[in-house]
């Protein structure tokens, strides 16, 4: 799998390289938006590692651009800036993916493996967090004693939550990642599914909670 990093400061982009490198991906660097879309274009990348602060061509104009042009290759997002609104421009803008500035090196690879995942590719048969099981195959959670059926929207929710847990995913990036860019869907609606999902983890009788954050979004947490 070959990845590119457009990213203009030298040091952050050399440790990246090296970490993708080590875990076995080949690994090239870009240093401002115009090089780097470039290369996006020659069509040789399994992945795209996009800083927003670039010179001569911002990450989110890149983006735009790719997207214009139909090319659908995974992209994740790198950004210093921890400002929901701007991690939800990327996400408007074509984004696949985001990560906040510094990150864990060991959370960049999940998520570059979450996004190289191809149809047919043999992967964990489920997610596990807390006290529950997901069940890829089957939609179904499962606790300790009791196990539910998911819908699928319950499911692809639930899903984006345990990857992510412990952290606040936007309300807006969930309608993205559920519904995708073009459905309208409401913030009410997002709501309702919370509230599935919450019965069915409650039903099994989980420690796993779903906490809202006002005016931001949820995070799966342990209950206390």
């Amino acid at each position: 799998m070959k990845i590119i990093i457009i990213e203009d400061e030298s040091e952050i982009a050399d440790g990246i390289s090296t970490i993708l490198e080590n875990a076995g991906y080949q690994a090239e660097i870009a240093y401002d938006g115009m090089t780097g879309l470039e290369e996006i274009q020659s069509g040789i990348y399994d992945l795209v590692l996009l800083d927003v602060m670039l010179p001569k061509m911002n990450g989110l104009e890149v983006l735009k651009s790719i997207r214009k042009d139909g090319i659908t290759v995974p992209v994740i997002m790198l950004t210093a800036l921890s400002q929901t609104g701007d991690k939800i421009s990327g996400l408007d803008c074509g984004a696949d993916d985001y990560i906040t500035k510094p990150f864990d090196a060991g959370e960049l690879l999940a998520r570059i493996r979450a996004r190289l995942r191809r149809p047919d590719e043999t992967v964990s048969s489920s997610l596990a967090f807390a006290d529950v099981r997901l069940e890829q195959a089957t939609f179904r959670l499962y606790g300790k004693e009791k196990s539910v059926k998911l819908s699928r929207k319950e499911y692809q929710l639930l899903e984006c939550l345990m990857i992510n847990n412990g952290q606040i995913l936007p309300r807006d990036m969930l309608i993205t990642k559920i519904w995708g860019y073009d459905e309208e869907t409401e913030y009410n609606q997002l709501d309702v599914y919370i509230s599935f999902v919450r019965k069915k983890l409650k039903f099994v009788e989980s420690q796993a909670v779903i906490v809202t954050t006002k005016g931001i979004g949820y995070s799966l947490e342990v209950g206390k």
